[in-house]
C-alpha cells in the first residue's frame, strides 16, 4: 500500500483541472511537500492560494513539460531542495482536435512532446533517485483514447497509446528488477475540465467529474493498482477489442455508442499543461 502522509509529491500540470483537484486530495492526507509544475504562472499562483490552508508545504514552479532541458533543471533543483520525490504524477497534457491533415507541424510536435516525451523525461529525471532508495510510485495519466481509435483526435490518441505502452513496459522493467517502485497507468474517458469543451460523450459514457476521478486516482495509488479505467464502459474496451473483428468493433463503437462522432463538435481550450 502506498501512502501520501509524510511524503514528497510532484504533480505536473498541477495548477488546474484534475491536477489541482488531486493536489487538494493529497494535501488533506498530510503530505510533507506537494510540488506543482505548470506552464501557467497565474494558474500556479491561484493554486497556491487554494492550497495555503493545508499543513502541507506547497512548492510551485513554471516548467514547460515540452522542454526537456527545463524538466531536468527543475528536477535537479527539486531533489536538492526536498531530497526526494516519493510519488510522481505525470498529469500534464494538451488536446488539439480536428482532422489529422489540418494539424500543423508545430501542433503535432507539441502534442507528442508534452503528452508523451515530457512524461518520459520527467520520469527519467527522478527514476535514479527512486531506484537508489528502492521506493517510489509513478502515476501516468493516459486516456481511454490510448485504448481505441478516435477520429479528430489522432495526435492525442497517438500520444496516449504511446504513454500506455511505455508505462506498462516501465512497470514490468521495475518489477523484474525488484526495485520497490510501483507504476499506475490511468485511462479515463472525457473529464469535465474544459479541456474537452464541445465534446459529445458517447452513449453510457458520461463526462467524469474532476473531483470524482481525482479521488479514484488517489485511491488507486494507495491500493497500488496497476490500472485505473473509468467509467465502467472503458473497462470493457480491451475485452471487446480482443474478441471482436475490427469491423464489428468499429460498428459497435462508431454506430451504436457514437464514440467516433464524439469529437466532431470539439472546441476545447487553446493551451494547457
Amino acid at each position: 500500500m502506498s501512502t501520501f502522509a509524510d511524503k514528497h509529491i510532484l504533480i505536473t500540470g498541477g495548477a488546474s483541472g484534475i491536477g489541482l483537484q488531486m493536489a487538494k486530495h493529497i494535501a488533506r492526507k498530510k503530505a510533507t511537500t506537494l510540488s506543482l509544475w505548470d506552464i501557467n504562472k497565474d494558474a500556479l499562483e491561484g493554486a497556491r492560494g487554494e492550497l495555503n490552508g493545508f499543513q502541507t508545504s506547497i512548492q510551485t514552479r513554471i516548467v514547460d513539460i515540452g522542454n526537456a532541458e527545463q524538466i531536468y533543471s527543475a528536477a535537479k533543483d527539486l531533489i536538492k531542495n526536498i531530497g526526494s520525490v516519493d510519488i510522481l504524477i505525470n498529469n500534464a497534457g494538451i488536446v488539439v482536435g480536428g482532422p489529422f491533415e489540418q494539424q500543423s507541424r508545430e501542433q503535432i510536435d507539441q502534442g507528442i512532446r508534452i503528452n508523451l516525451l515530457g512524461a518520459m523525461h520527467v520520469c527519467r529525471a527522478f527514476l535514479p533517485d527512486m531506484k537508489q532508495r528502492q521506493s517510489g510510485h509513478i502515476v501516468n495519466i493516459a486516456s481511454a483514447a490510448g485504448l481505441m481509435p478516435n477520429p479528430n483526435m489522432s495526435v492525442y490518441a497517438g500520444s496516449k497509446w504511446g504513454m500506455i505502452g511505455w508505462s506498462e513496459s516501465l512497470r514490468i522493467e521495475l518489477e523484474r528488477k525488484s526495485t520497490g517502485i510501483n507504476v499506475t497507468t490511468v485511462q479515463p474517458s472525457y473529464i469535465k475540465t474544459g479541456m474537452f469543451e464541445g465534446v459529445k460523450p458517447p452513449l453510457l459514457t458520461p463526462f467524469l467529474e474532476k473531483d470524482d476521478i481525482a479521488d479514484r486516482i488517489i485511491q488507486a495509488v494507495e491500493a497500488n493498482k496497476i490500472h485505473l479505467r473509468a467509467p465502467f464502459m472503458v473497462k470493457l474496451i480491451p475485452f471487446l477489442k480482443g474478441i471482436l473483428p475490427q469491423k464489428a468493433f468499429d460498428f459497435i463503437a462508431g454506430k451504436l455508442f457514437q464514440v467516433y462522432q464524439s469529437m466532431d463538435t470539439f472546441k476545447g481550450r487553446k493551451s494547457t499543461q
